[in-house]
């Protein structure tokens, strides 16, 4: 496997929510896209998300090629794979399932074919041990939905993959304008979902043990410490907290009360009775708004941060 060598066509396993992304992102990138999925009437929900998300596509800057007219879809795998320079799996988050499937891809694919996982949590050496001819070339490509607008890319090897396949990666990523992370480690999560976890189990313990509204939670979080968050990162934003002593000085003024306030963090079990009372918070704070509608409002204002992000390194 050469790092040099284009990724031109990609072929989608899986096409609900973020296998649809993705694919909207490719076609708005100028590749071509083939994908495939098993459940009713995927290709024309497929279709019908390529096709919302275009105007916000457009406005982010198609590549010159980029068209919707690229795109096709099969319900067999092997017509799916065949031609493609890099497959992009979306499968469901079940070990067996993959496992069986990279079984699949293994015979079918040339081995300079680039398979590519999604999945939020498994691990790539676990996945690949069900690739046994050429596990070298199978990598957790992580994104953050929805990925055809968030940046983020993790990317993580297995106890297998060469690190030709992980350099490749990061290329086709990065090329499409992605913001690529490498692990270094595996470890299940993988980074941006366990953060995201950690963050989740205070939220759930504060809105269950009724210290404070699912509304008000939120509130803290998006226009608190969320804002700063779509600027910079913790370890940043902590030497800047420092003043002009910076991190140093932010260690010596916080780590005390910071570590004091991790003894007491909560701890939620999330039984039926707690996600009951957190479903309620929810659907309070929801209001008549549906789905589509909160959808609608987050991705408006992410493209207006995306915008103002572009005007930076």
């Amino acid at each position: 496997m050469t790092i040099d060598k284009p990724i031109q066509q990609v072929s989608i396993i899986g096409t609900g929510v973020i296998g649809a992304s993705w694919a909207a992102l490719f076609l708005a990138k100028g590749l071509k896209v083939v994908a495939t999925d098993v459940a009713p009437n995927a290709e024309i929900s497929l279709r019908k998300f390529v096709d919302d998300a275009w105007p916000a596509l457009e406005q982010l800057g198609l590549s010159g090629h980029g068209s919707q007219s690229n795109l096709k879809f099969t319900a067999a795998l092997a017509s799916a794979v065949e031609g493609a320079d890099l497959v992009q799996e979306n499968g469901p988050e079940k070990i067996d399932f993959k496992k069986k499937l990279y079984g699949q891809l293994d015979v079918m694919l040339p081995p300079d074919v680039i398979i590519a996982s999604s999945s939020s949590g498994l691990t790539m050496s676990e996945i690949q041990s069900g690739c046994p001819n050429h596990p070298e070339r199978c990598v957790i490509g992580h994104p953050f939905n929805p990925p055809h607008l968030i940046p983020l890319v993790e990317i993580v090897g297995g106890a297998k993959t060469s690190e030709e396949t992980i350099l490749r990666a990061e290329k086709f990523y990065t090329g499409i304008g992605k913001r690529t992370v490498r692990l270094r480690k595996e470890v299940p999560g993988h980074v941006a979902n366990r953060l995201q976890a950690a963050l989740a189990r205070e939220v759930y313990h504060l809105v269950a043990d009724d210290v404070v509204s699912a509304a008000d939670v939120d509130t803290a979080l998006c226009w608190g410490p969320g804002l700063r968050w779509g600027i910079m990162g913790q370890l940043l934003l902590n030497h800047l907290g420092g003043g002009e002593g910076g991190i140093e000085h932010f260690f010596h003024q916080f780590t005390g009360p910071m570590t004091a306030w991790w003894k007491v963090l909560g701890a939620p079990v999330l039984t039926p009775e707690v996600q009951a009372k957190l479903i309620a918070a929810v659907y309070a704070e929801v209001g008549s708004r549906s789905i589509d509608e909160l959808a609608a409002e987050r991705d408006k204002l992410l493209l207006g941060l995306l915008r103002l992000r572009a005007t930076q390194p």
